[in-house]
């Protein structure tokens, strides 16, 4: 028995510098997703004292990192060398789409899409550990099945059948501070006790209050939810709650009882690191952190977001698609002199 206990102990010692240089690996990973800053560099601050975030944090640049891991990488949080030069290949290819179409004459997804390079971090939910969202909960499976969008909906009767992007209503937490395909435009801006940040797509802005308010009562509730913020050294630091139930684009429709805690560091001249954890105990059965790097560009600039031009497309979803409207559709087919749902000329 003392040599079996004996040889377990050799075991599990010769275990520890394996697991310190993995660590050692992965920290070196996360710490190389930002420029070392120049010499002597220090946060700069506003005239009234507070550290300076302003400026425009687009996220296009993020827009071929997904924000689930693909399961092949499983629990590693960075892809090696040869599969990040396979997946910058790939990111090329489609970003050469852009070009290939102005050649051809054509409008597709090589305009529609905004893309860039991936990082080299494998998703950018990096919490739980293989970056995926927590389990949901019976509440939230119920929620996620219920869900109805145009994503997974084929006959619209009200407007019940669209989602919140569908309607133009809002991303949510915290996907709008998350890259999408398009309007990915962040600018920051600061006044004494208050933080601004506002997003392209949607025109929504979030205002962070930092004058020590406490959050109104829980029956008052906002899509973006209700922030106030502290500074922990040069850190930002933003608890959000009093969420509208419903306007979460996550694994499932967010409950009032979301949680965010946000945290933005200043890495260098043009660099934050961007930490978000979100909890949602209703809906899901942990927590999920998302945690990946802002880059200045003050070039940047946020077009208007139109969404569906005239806001028509709910209406037409729902006269294309509903049982009440078939005669009228049909009559309109027979004006053209062709069969009702088909197109076929009539003969």
């Amino acid at each position: 028995m003392k040599t079996a206990i004996a040889f377990a102990a050799l075991a599990l010692a010769a275990s520890f510098p394996a697991f310190a240089q993995e660590d050692a690996d992965k920290q070196a990973l996360m710490d190389a997703r930002f420029d070392p800053p120049p010499a002597g560099w220090q946060v700069p601050r506003t005239a009234w004292g507070d550290p300076d975030l302003r400026g425009m944090w687009p996220l296009d640049y993020l827009s071929a990192t997904p924000r689930t891991r693909p399961p092949q990488f499983g629990d590693r949080a960075f892809m090696t060398d040869a599969e990040y030069a396979r997946a910058t290949g790939n990111a090329e290819a489609d970003m050469a789409r852009y070009d290939e179409e102005e050649r051809a004459g054509l409008m597709a997804m090589g305009h529609w899409n905004e893309r860039q390079l991936p990082l080299r971090q494998t998703s950018l939910i990096m919490e739980p550990a293989n970056g995926q969202y927590p389990p949901l909960t019976d509440r939230g499976k119920e929620l996620a099945a219920n869900e109805r969008t145009s994503w997974n909906t084929y006959v619209f009767e009200n407007m019940d059948d669209f989602g919140i992007m569908d309607r133009c209503l809002t991303r949510g937490m915290p996907g709008s501070m998350l890259p999408a395909v398009y309007n990915m435009g962040i600018r920051v801006m600061q006044a004494p006790g208050l933080v601004t940040i506002s997003v392209e797509m949607i025109h929504e802005t979030r205002l962070v209050h930092l004058d020590g308010r406490a959050p109104p009562p829980p029956e008052v509730q906002f899509d973006l939810g209700y922030s106030v913020g502290h500074w922990e050294d040069d850190t930002l630091v933003i608890e959000t709650s009093n969420f509208r139930p419903g306007m979460s684009a996550g694994p499932a429709p967010n409950s009032d009882q979301m949680r965010i805690t946000e945290r933005l560091t200043p890495m260098g001249p043009d660099q934050i690191r961007y930490e978000a954890w979100i909890s949602d105990p209703v809906v899901m059965e942990g927590t999920y952190k998302v945690d990946f790097p802002w880059r200045r560009d003050d070039d940047y600039e946020m077009f208007e977001y139109a969404c569906h031009e005239g806001n028509v497309q709910v209406r037409g979803y729902i006269t294309a698609t509903s049982p009440r409207f078939a005669e009228q559709r049909a009559a309109t087919w027979r004006e053209r002199g062709e069969e009702p749902e088909s197109g076929v000329p009539i003969r």
